[in-house]
């Protein structure tokens, strides 16, 4: 039996992967977090054959929060959930840590198998995800601006595009607002841009909004 914790801020959401999970014999949902402190927490004091992780929650949460989890519990297969489809995302959060990354879109279909491979030691990746990051090796692309941030520079992008102010960003990563200020002048120069505005066009143009950003 694979004993699994979902980390998922929205109820909703926990529910809906509870119903598919629960037509299968081997898997049972044995733990819900609702952020990421709950989720560390949850880890520390229980046994766990998977955690099943929401790409972005309030608080810690993303790349973050999976190297601290890979620190303290490296042998604990992670499974990502994400709304993201963007093939960086994944590249991010592979790096970090974790075995998996499963578009939410797609886990009605493939999520037990999705876990089942992660949990028994194997790796998965959603396939169109898979597709693309095929795709930009064989014609060798060179790397979009935003690829070149750091995992740091690109949280704090992804929450300035989705319209937090600098005190917001600053408050929940625990930043001063200088260093908020700071990453945001180094964002701008690294991807050859001149305003919020500019970042913003760019994430529409990429399909890298999110209106509860992380990692």
């Amino acid at each position: 039996m694979i004993h699994i914790l979902i980390a998922d801020d929205h109820t909703l959401m926990r529910e809906g992967l509870k119903q598919i999970l629960a037509a299968s014999d081997d898997v049972v949902v044995a733990g819900e977090a609702c952020d990421g402190f709950q989720a560390l927490d949850m880890i520390r004091n229980g046994t766990w054959d998977l955690l099943l992780l929401d790409m972005s929650m309030p608080g810690k949460s993303g790349v973050e929060l999976i190297k601290q989890i890979k620190t303290e519990q490296p042998k604990l297969p992670i499974l990502i959930l994400s709304m993201h489809k963007e093939e960086e995302y994944a590249v991010r959060t592979i790096r970090a840590g974790a075995a998996g990354y499963l578009c939410k879109d797609s886990a009605s279909q493939l999520l037990l198998s999705a876990i089942r491979k992660v949990a028994g030691g194997g790796s998965f990746i959603s396939p169109e995800i898979a597709s693309d990051l095929a795709i930009g090796m064989i014609l060798h692309d060179e790397r979009l601006p935003h690829c070149l941030l750091s995992d740091r520079e690109l949280q704090i992008f992804r929450r300035i595009t989705a319209g937090e102010s600098g005190t917001s960003i600053a408050q929940k990563l625990n930043l001063s607002a200088k260093t908020v200020s700071t990453y945001k002048t180094r964002i701008l120069q690294k991807m050859q841009l001149t305003s919020v505005a500019d970042l913003t066009r760019y994430a529409i143009k990429h399909d890298l909004l999110d209106d509860s950003p992380g990692p």
